[in-house]
């Protein structure tokens, strides 16, 4: 990844359209629905997805931490939380429009991690959380396949990584000449197969 900064950034302001996107269509009755992560229903994905791929998004460009009140906040008991949610979206990634924030490191409190390589990882969280709210409230989630690409990268780059922390479940097995958004979904333990539950006609 020569110029992270020309190669990265392009889909991280795509996935978050598309983040914006699905935002828009979770309709307020299906936020107690299952999902298919593991004791979440749809608001506490959607809680953990607003919260590290807007706000936290930001604050890493920033190079701040996350605050209590942050962490703690229910997101969707705003009925305006979508439109919040792209509000900051917007803002997060104007915050990585500076090839200057992609140099060195970022410090996560245990650990410090490579600029470039952490926003990487939070393009993946925003690509594969989209998909799963997307999925759980009868939606569709698309993005390009050089964005498919670089999430498949992450996937495979920091899978086992994943799986200690239990963020992955094992692979699941798709062809390999399956598109390649379905290969990094399987590569992180979901079924691309996995049709969205109750079905929205948009």
């Amino acid at each position: 990844m020569s110029d992270p900064y020309k190669n990265v950034y392009p889909s991280m302001a795509e996935c978050a359209a598309e983040a914006a996107r699905v935002a828009r269509g979770v309709r307020a009755g299906r936020l107690s629905e299952p999902t298919h992560c593991p004791a979440w229903d749809v608001r506490a994905l959607v809680n953990h997805w607003v919260l590290y791929t807007s706000h936290g998004l930001e604050h890493r460009a920033l190079r701040t931490s996350l605050s209590e009140e942050l962490t703690a906040r229910d997101f969707t008991a705003d009925p305006g939380w979508a439109q919040a949610y792209a509000d900051q979206l917007d803002r997060a990634v104007a915050a990585w429009d500076d090839p200057a924030v992609w140099e060195g490191e970022i410090d996560l409190g245990m650990a410090k991690m490579g600029a470039a390589e952490l926003a990487g990882m939070i393009v993946k969280e925003m690509a594969v959380h989209g998909w799963d709210v997307a999925t759980a409230t009868g939606q569709e989630y698309r993005i390009s396949e050089g964005a498919a690409r670089l999430v498949l990268d992450v996937v495979e780059t920091h899978g086992d990584l994943y799986r200690q922390y239990d963020g992955f479940a094992e692979p699941v097995a798709v062809a390999d000449d399956a598109p390649v958004f379905e290969r990094a979904l399987a590569a992180s333990g979901r079924d691309p197969r996995q049709r969205p539950m109750g079905r929205l006609d948009h």
